[in-house]
């Protein structure tokens, strides 16, 4: 296979891999290397060029994807050895998990590969984590695989409440946990919910809440009790396994409702989860969701609700750069009532919190989201 059909395999639904298929993928990978060097070659690798030019709109996915354009790194190359070494090592190192069916952090993997090269030589294999993170993605992309199958994982971090039922196989035992009988602190979100796990739900839809403070306050109150729906903070940016989470609870065919700040990173928040990210573009579809829909905080809601006319803040530059910058993504151009809420920003240099909702009483943060969701008040 080489890395256009791997690619395509990526860009197309998550395939669920055995152990067995992505060991054969890495063996496959050093094979066509040996086979290389027998030919009095030099060895090779390819993968698709991860760059912003290379970075596209799918009209038809609703995301940001990679384009088509590869890059090929030779080891008999002086600019290009050491890269091409250290990908060798990352996918020997990643197959020895595999075999062991032991998991490693990507952290703990920066370490596993860190030595120093030699006796003689006064360098280390890795110097900084970003080299290691970005060849792991480089793998993906070449093989055709996620990371997650590849036993590695991050730091967990996105929380659930609400009507789901959870079977997790971990350890050789099988879990399974109730998302209505966490208590104050719900379960979290693992890096992989792919592998191993399994999702039941009853839920009328899902509330992605920006912050866990936020989330705190809805699941005192029991929100998804009384809404029958699951209440998720990814707790500020969106991690892997929450935007993975997400996608297939979309696919489940449950709306999905976002509840973030009206400011630069609400705002980056909200649009990663819905169209995905540059620096993640080559997992397109399967980590975004297209379906999402923005409730607020909104522009509008100041006008609508005279109390937060005294609990706006002071837009800062970096609000006001982004705004700008996103009147010129298509994507979001597309969108007349994006288009005026950004406008807005940019002639009143205000922008307000989630939090302020509580301004007037802190039940009121239910009622505005039920109301939002009941007369569609959401943008797209």
């Amino acid at each position: 296979m080489n890395v256009s059909e791997a690619y395509g395999i990526l860009m197309g639904k998550v395939i669920l891999m055995t152990e067995k298929v992505v060991k054969e993928k890495l063996e496959g990978l050093g094979k066509r290397m040996i086979k290389e060097i027998e030919k009095n070659e030099g060895p090779t690798f390819e993968t698709v060029l991860r760059t912003k030019s290379n970075t596209i709109f799918d009209e038809s996915e609703g995301c940001l994807r990679t384009g088509d354009k590869t890059e090929t790194r030779k080891f008999l190359s002086v600019a290009q050895a050491k890269t091409f070494m250290q990908t060798v090592a990352v996918a020997a190192k990643t197959k020895k998990f595999i075999s062991e069916d032991l998991h490693a952090s990507i952290r703990s993997l920066f370490y596993q590969l860190k030595f120093t090269l030699g006796e003689d030589i006064d360098e280390d294999m890795f110097a900084e984590q970003s080299e290691s993170n970005a060849l792991i993605e480089d793998l993906e992309v070449a093989l055709g695989i996620k990371r997650e199958d590849l036993h590695l994982t991050t730091e967990r971090k996105g929380t659930v409440a609400g009507p789901i039922i959870i079977k997790d196989k971990f350890g050789g035992e099988v879990n399974t946990i109730d998302g209505t009988a966490m208590g104050r602190s719900g379960w979290g979100i693992p890096s992989d919910v792919d592998n191993d796990i399994e999702f039941k739900t009853t839920a009328d839809y899902v509330l992605v809440v920006e912050k866990d403070a936020m989330w705190q306050r809805l699941n005192e109150d029991k929100f998804w009790k009384k809404e029958n729906c699951l209440v998720i903070t990814p707790k500020g940016q969106a991690s892997r396994g929450t935007r993975r989470l997400l996608r297939k609870l979309a696919d489940k065919k449950l709306p999905i409702y976002c509840f973030m700040d009206c400011d630069a990173w609400g705002w980056y928040i909200y649009w990663t989860i819905k169209t995905g990210s540059m620096n993640l573009a080559y997992l397109g579809h399967d980590f975004a969701v297209p379906e999402a829909r923005f409730l607020g905080v909104s522009m509008k809601d100041i006008r609508e609700f005279e109390f937060l006319q005294k609990l706006t803040i002071t837009a800062k530059e970096v609000d006001v750069k982004r705004a700008e910058e996103m009147l010129e993504y298509p994507w979001i151009s597309r969108h007349a009532d994006w288009v005026a809420e950004l406008k807005e920003v940019l002639k009143t240099k205000k922008k307000i919190e989630q939090d302020a909702l509580q301004g007037e009483r802190l039940t009121f943060v239910g009622e505005y989201i039920k109301d939002k969701i009941a007369k569609k008040k959401w943008m797209s």
